[in-house]
């Protein structure tokens, strides 16, 4: 998706926009200089918004059902682990090539092709006959959800106005925040009175809803980029991505043996080979993944942060339920309602961030975002039998709003400087790093709480691991205070 139509410092139509383009674009190239967003503009960003709220609630919907569909389905936990393993693979694998998607197809032909994958998926989860089938879902539900969330970032980048644009960015926390939280609970809910086939029919209406009401009203931004598809970049993704989520996802599990630390290995060695091919192919401006977003210095500063905060939260996202139901014996259900708060607390500060972020900028609060983070993790690591749940309760809120404090401004401060035909790549890219810092975050304190708990019992493991959470937290305080206001691209902003 091409988003030259507002890509100069005063908001003037770039060389590439066409003069037959009719009222969509005339109401984008206005709306930076009035700060005000057209009736289209907040119609398209909305219709994005639900559908993304929607496929990521649909991410950790399952986490509570894998003991029920064991059973069910007759199938293992290796087995049905990959029910989670294959949606982050094809998560990773997709992303980094919806650069190339983004600006091929148009906005609505983005959206209509991720919302038609994920109602296909979901429709073919709730009629699986078994296994395999409702693995190939899971896959095709991930296919439609990895485009959802570099689509909604391009978009609000072209749309919303420079000053308007940390607000806007918080309510995307709304959904990235928001629905992982609710997952569980609902599956829960779900489970404690239904099939698990009821977790998919209740997801389609909603997806759905918005597939139908995009249909309708989403209008396109911009026009579609030329970029040719390179072949060798798109099998290169697989290996690269696919083996580094595979292989940091797996190697701290249980009977991991070697097959993890090939797969990473293999990884390392394909991402190394994307990252020289995407080079050379730079010199035609043709990259799959332009890597040129790394020469902004924000951008670099503020996706090294979202990694070290994701490490740390996918890593406490892990442990804090297996603390709870294991230490403090918490059902699954009730697990997911001590959790929930949390969530709803860091999706509905959002908004009120990102308003506090346009009028101060980012260094205020990316400096209490990581200390409240590093805090909260180390009492974290004092957590034992005899803590009480409210504590933990509390902690988890309190952890919440530190990463509040970090999300709106890392985005926002990172995609600002971007130049219009990065912004698709930049939001791939950012994409891309938070699955793998996810998985990497997961793996390394998955094993030191699985090294530390065979010899000295769950609790000191759980410590330990969050003690090691603590420790890559502090490289966010130091990265927080390296955070400097971003101007639009024809402003500078290396």
């Amino acid at each position: 998706m091409s988003t030259d139509v507002t890509s100069d410092a005063n908001s003037e139509p770039g060389p590439g926009a066409s003069a037959g383009a009719a009222s969509t674009e005339e109401a984008l190239t206005q709306a930076p200089v009035s700060g005000k967003m057209s009736r289209e503009s907040v119609t398209v960003i909305v219709t994005l918004l639900v559908a993304t709220f929607v496929v990521i609630l649909n991410e950790t919907i399952m986490n509570v059902a894998l003991q029920r569909l064991m059973t069910d389905l007759k199938v293992d936990a290796p087995t049905v682990q990959w029910l989670a393993t294959g949606f982050m693979l094809t998560m990773a694998v997709v992303i980094p090539t919806t650069g190339f998607i983004l600006q091929r197809l148009t906005t609505r032909g983005s959206f209509m092709l991720a919302m038609g994958l994920f109602s296909g998926g979901t429709l073919l989860a709730a009629l699986a006959p078994g296994f395999p089938v409702l693995l190939l879902a899971r896959i095709v539900q991930a296919g439609g959800t990895a485009i959802m969330l570099p689509l909604l970032m391009t978009t609000i980048l072209t749309l919303v106005p420079m000053s308007r644009r940390g607000a806007v960015m918080g309510n995307v926390s709304i959904a990235i925040s928001v629905a992982p939280a609710m997952g569980p609970t609902v599956s829960g809910i779900i489970l404690d009175h239904f099939s698990w086939r009821f977790m998919f029919v209740f997801v389609l209406p909603v997806a759905l809803a918005a597939l139908a009401i995009g249909a309708k009203y989403l209008t396109n931004v911009g026009e579609r980029g030329k970029t040719g598809l390179d072949f060798t970049s798109v099998v290169l993704t697989v290996p690269a991505f696919g083996g580094l989520v595979y292989g940091l996802s797996q190697i701290g599990g249980a009977n991991a043996g070697v097959v993890p630390i090939i797969a990473l290995v293999v990884g390392l060695v394909c991402l190394a080979l994307f990252v020289f091919r995407q080079l050379k192919l730079q010199k035609s401006d043709a990259p799959l993944l332009d890597l040129r977003a790394f020469n902004f210095r924000m951008f670099t500063v503020s996706t090294l942060l979202m990694v070290v905060a994701m490490m740390a939260l996918f890593g406490g996202v892990i442990l804090l339920p297996l603390y709870l139901q294991n230490t403090l014996h918490l059902q699954p259900m009730e697990t997911g309602l001590a959790l929930l708060p949390g969530g709803l607390a860091m999706g509905l500060l959002g908004p009120v961030i990102g308003r506090i972020f346009d009028k101060v900028g980012p260094l205020p609060l990316t400096v209490s975002g990581s200390v409240l983070m590093v805090l909260t993790l180390w009492q974290f690591s004092r957590l034992d039998q005899a803590s009480a749940l409210g504590w933990v309760i509390a902690l988890h809120v309190t952890l919440s709003l530190g990463l509040a404090l970090l999300f709106t401004p890392a985005f926002t401060t990172g995609l600002n400087p971007l130049p219009p035909h990065l912004y698709s790549h930049g939001s791939a890219i950012m994409s891309t790093a938070q699955q793998v810092a996810g998985a990497a975050g997961t793996a390394l304190l998955v094993s030191i709480f699985a090294v530390v708990s065979a010899s000295s019992g769950l609790v000191a493991g759980m410590q330990a691991a969050f003690l090691a959470a603590t420790i890559i937290a502090g490289a966010a305080v130091v990265l927080g205070a390296m955070m400097r206001k971003t101007e639009g691209a024809g402003h500078g902003g290396h």
